[in-house]
């Protein structure tokens, strides 16, 4: 498979495996030691000592058939009154209908296990898919999905009041996945900042959004090698279009900005 893809995800095809059930409201922010955080405080473009852009389609659309040319336009992403704003426009561009944004840390932050966490305000409507996951830093020599995978948080967004967190390994990719989704009760995704994080040790990897430990996999659950004892980077884009939102339709208004208010690691 092409490096650094979210590969193909059915919405219809989600695993669900063993996890706590979302109203088990529990804390789980046992790891406290902050290693690194981006505040996003100093307006411009991101901090180039953390972050690098990836620009272009990738393969076959980034591997999912997106629609969108990511760019490191200020158009597309920058850092605003504290907030990081990635943000997608329909216009052509370089072949492409619609414009948008990716950085990754690959190279510059990588860490074995620990607290990843971003507070993020979702955009709105179909065809919209924006993450923040994770990729084994030997990605670029093993290849997908050997190098394991780590979806913190993918939310669709013709569906404001649900998100999901997935792990792709060998053995468990694709529509294969281990993936639990989490849905809001009496709120939106799209509509204010929320917590979406994951603490991951030796033998676990716990999801949660704000306060909600909604989900956990370990090696037991996985079908395949337990590839997530190795150092991981961080990824942060905003899609358009692909297999798994679908095509922006007619409802579908531009721009839409993903809003990321920080970005925290921590360790034991």
């Amino acid at each position: 498979m092409t490096l650094n893809i979210k590969n193909t995800l059915l919405a219809s095809s989600l695993v669900l495996v063993l996890g706590c059930a979302p109203d088990e409201k529990q804390t789980v922010t046992t790891m406290n030691q902050l290693v690194k955080q981006d505040e996003f405080n100093v307006d411009g473009a991101p901090d180039s000592s953390m972050w690098s852009y990836d620009v272009g389609t990738g393969n076959n659309g980034w591997g999912n058939n997106e629609l969108e040319y990511y760019t490191n336009r200020p158009q597309n992403i920058k850092i605003e009154g504290g907030v990081l704003k990635i943000t997608a426009i329909k216009e052509n561009y370089m072949g492409s209908a619609y414009t948008s944004a990716r950085i990754i840390s690959k190279g510059k932050f990588e860490q074995k296990h620990g607290r990843f966490e971003a507070r993020i305000k979702m955009p709105w409507g179909k065809g919209i898919w924006p993450a923040f996951w994770m990729l084994g830093s030997n990605s670029s020599t093993v290849g997908w999905p050997q190098c394991g995978e780590i979806d913190i948080v993918e939310y669709l967004g013709n569906n404001p009041t649900s998100m999901f967190g997935t792990i792709h390994g060998p053995g468990y990719s694709g529509a294969n996945s281990l993936s639990k989704v989490f849905n809001l009760t009496n709120d939106r995704f799209d509509t204010g900042y929320h917590i979406f994080g994951i603490e991951w040790g030796e033998d676990y990897i716990n999801y949660y959004v704000d306060n909600v430990l909604y989900y956990q996999v370990t090696p037991a659950n996985a079908p395949g090698e337990w590839v997530f004892n190795q150092p991981f980077y961080m990824i942060l884009n905003l899609a358009v279009g692909g297999n798994l939102p679908g095509s922006p339709n007619q409802q579908t208004t531009f721009p839409q900005t993903m809003s990321v208010d920080y970005v925290r690691v921590y360790q034991n």
